[in-house]
């Protein structure tokens, strides 16, 4: 291929690789009769999201193109039980379900573990009340599992989002109360005594590979960071408190996602979260009620509108969005780099142009 030729196609890259990243969020429509997920988790090793149901025991598999395929459907478990938090295990290959039956239904919460080759249940742990409130006490039986992290070691790590305490289960199933610490019941609620949320303490979690969980609460805006190996719990300093965040998650690059029914924001820290700041925020469709964010292929973060709030009323719906989410200040840097590219690519080609004429003036010279 002649230099000119090499040049061009150079720009054309550049160019393109422009558009690709300027181009719309990736967007995926998929069909469910009734299905209201709540949960969702990236299985890397399939390229699939996993989403779970407010309706249904069962946890679907959504390709990036939407075609839906049951993963898991487990008859065993209770009538009417809910799917919420969920998470692969990639080390073991196992996935993790959060389960809960709301209120009239009998109290259940547990975490089921099943083989992600085999699709067998591996285990069903239920999850221990606090003995520490007295049986007078409403709190009693309302315990929420809400969603699930796991460590390299195949221990696994569920918030109560009513009883603000943390549970563990080993890889054997084997469950315990891991974490009360002081610091979940410091801050005061501040959500509207007439929201339906609005006892919803500790909801999202995530476990950072040196040794600690992110955890974030819904009713004080505050996000922890919880020692994996005590328990022990101390607040993140932040430049702003979250309104009703619900699931978290960590991009490769330290770059934590925080989702809520109305924002994604987008937090960093140089401290390893003693301190934080929330850099960006993306407003999301109010109406499609986002509970989870994820990070999938090539680190892009994905929330899931379930339409959670229409299932607790008891509408009837089929369709549901996992849709990708960007950072317009992320998505401004990275264009600042492509136009430095196609300017050093221009520079370059313009370079080569007059260095091409100057050695056909000399081959000129020479010849006459």
């Amino acid at each position: 291929m002649s230099p000119t030729k090499t040049s061009f196609l150079f720009l054309i890259v550049i160019l393109f690789t422009g558009l690709a990243v300027a181009g719309k969020p990736h967007v995926i429509d998929f069909r469910w009769p009734n299905l209201y997920p709540e949960g969702m988790t990236w299985d890397p090793s399939t390229q699939h999201f996993v989403v779970g149901s407010l309706n249904h025991r069962t946890i679907l598999s959504v390709s990036d193109a939407g075609v839906v395929e049951t993963l898991i459907s487990d008859p065993t478990l209770p009538e009417n039980v809910t799917v919420l938090g969920l998470t692969v295990d990639s080390t073991k290959k196992r996935l993790l379900a959060c389960l809960h039956s709301f209120s009239p239904l009998p109290p259940f919460n547990a975490l089921a573990a099943y083989d992600l080759r085999t699709r067998r249940r591996l285990f069903l742990s239920l999850l221990p009340s606090d003995p520490d409130f007295p049986v007078s006490s409403t709190r009693r039986g309302r315990d929420v599992a809400n969603d699930v992290a796991v460590d390299f070691n195949g221990n696994a790590y569920v918030t109560n989002s009513i009883g603000n305490f943390i549970w563990k289960v080993n890889e054997d199933g084997e469950a315990s109360i891991f974490s009360k610490a002081p610091a979940f019941t410091r801050y005061p609620n501040i959500m509207d005594e007439n929201d339906p949320f609005n006892d919803c303490g500790l909801n999202g979690i995530t476990y950072v590979s040196k040794g600690y969980l992110l955890v974030v609460q819904s009713n004080t805006g505050k996000v922890f960071k919880v020692d994996a190996d005590d328990g022990k719990a101390r607040v993140i300093l932040l430049n702003r408190d979250l309104v009703m965040p619900d699931g978290i998650a960590m991009r490769r690059d330290g770059v934590v996602l925080v989702v809520s029914t109305q924002k994604l924001w987008f937090l960093k820290s140089d401290d390893s979260w003693s301190e934080g700041v929330v850099y960006d925020q993306t407003d999301l469709d109010e109406e499609g009620f986002a509970t989870s964010v994820v990070v999938g292929e090539e680190g892009r973060a994905y929330v899931l509108y379930g339409h959670v709030m229409e299932g607790i009323t008891g509408k009837g719906r089929d369709k549901f969005q996992i849709v990708e989410v960007r950072s317009d200040k992320e998505n401004e840097d990275e264009h600042v780099w492509i136009f430095v590219l196609v300017g050093l690519g221009f520079a370059y080609f313009l370079f080569w142009r007059f260095q091409m004429k100057q050695l056909v003036q000399n081959l000129d010279k020479k010849i006459n």
